[in-house]
This record gives structure tokens, sequence and C-alpha cells, in this order.
């Protein structure tokens, strides 16, 4: 039997996937969570084989619980079952130790040998989304192309200093601010504020947390 723990926010669609889980003889789910730190906390007491989860949750998402799962040493492989393809989502999922990445559009049977991959620790993902990760893999980095001022600022956003604030200490204007940003987030492939920090520490642009 593989031993599941089905992680969403939205008790329809995780009632959805456990019952359509639970269905397969050698399924067995043994916990639900409803947000990430739900999830991890079940997973060290259940000990699942796989954990499929999805990424936006209170409390913390689904990137957070896969690195929190990983810290742990909980032998759970992850994988996840979610609406978001984006090249952030992705990424961010993967490098935090996701075993797997289908979308929510999946058919049940490609879901169900999904299951059964992530349990022997073979990556699954679905067509979208390993297209995306090639781009990614071939796109030349353009980390290091952070101008002194985007790296100043991003520094600040770190800090959890507000754009107003940023742009009275740096004396430029909010809009300016924004732009750097903007200019960031497209340098590291992120869609917002805690992507964008998140990245930079994984990729050792910040260097350690009290950059």
């Amino acid at each position: 039997m593989i031993r599941i723990l089905v992680a969403d926010d939205h008790p329809v669609v995780r009632d959805g996937v456990r019952s359509m889980l639970g269905a397969v003889p050698d399924f067995e789910v043994v916990a639900e969570a409803g947000s990430g730190p739900e999830a991890v906390a079940l997973a060290r007491a259940t000990d699942p084989d796989v954990v499929v989860m999805d990424l936006r949750m209170p409390g913390g998402g689904g990137v957070d619980a896969v690195r929190a799962l990983r810290a742990s040493g909980t032998r759970a492989a992850v994988l996840v079952l979610t609406t978001y393809d984006t090249d952030s989502e992705t990424v961010a999922a993967i490098e935090a130790g996701a075993t797997g990445y289908l979308l929510k559009d999946t058919p049940a049977e490609r879901l169900f040998e999904a299951v059964r991959a992530t349990a022997a620790g073979e990556t699954v993902l679905s067509p979208a989304v390993a297209s995306r990760l090639a781009s990614h893999l071939r796109r030349p980095s353009r980390t290091t192309a952070l101008t002194s001022r985007e790296r100043e600022v991003l520094v600040l956003v770190a800090r959890g200093t507000s754009n107003r604030a940023i742009a009275q200490e740096l004396f430029v204007s909010e809009a300016t601010v924004k732009t750097h940003l903007v200019h960031v987030y497209e340098k590291l492939g992120v869609a917002d504020r805690a992507a964008a920090v998140a990245t930079a520490y994984e990729r050792g642009i910040l260097g350690g947390p009290t950059a």
C-alpha cells in the first residue's frame, strides 16, 4: 500500500482528491491537511509515502512546507498538485525538494501513475511544467545582471522595508522603486517580493539572511 497525505486548503477539492485516491486498491489516504504547517505536522505524525500538496495555502504555502519537510528529514516524497504553473512557482517548488509537479487538470489515471512514480522516487512533471523548466534551464542566468541599485532595493525588501521607506532611504521616488522591483522580478523569474527574496537567498545573491 502507498500511504498518502492530501494537503489542500479548499475542502471540496481536498475531499475530491481524497475520494479519488482512496478508491485505488493500492492507495491509502492516511491524513488530510488544510495548510502547509498542518501538512508538515501530519506528515511527521503519520509517516506517509507521498504528500499530494497544493502550493498556495494559508499559514505558509506548499513551497515552505516542502522545505520544512526536507529539513525535518521526513521520508515522504512530495507531489505538487496545483493550478499554478508560472516559472516562479514551478522552479521554487522543485528547488525546495518536490519530487513531482502536476496541474489540477491532470487526468485521474495520470495522477495515479504519478503517485506511484513519486513513491518510487521518480520525478514526475506535467508537460507544461516540464517545458517551463526546460526553458528556465536553457535561459542564460541573469541573476548576476542585477545592478547595484537593484540589489540595494532587494536588500531593503528582504528587511521588510516598504516601497515608500525604500524611496526615502535611497532618495528616489516610490515609482522608481517599483520600476527597480519590476526589473528584479524579471531577472530572477519571480512574481512578487517574497519570491524575490527567497530566490535571492537560495542563489546566494543576498548572502546570508542578515544581508
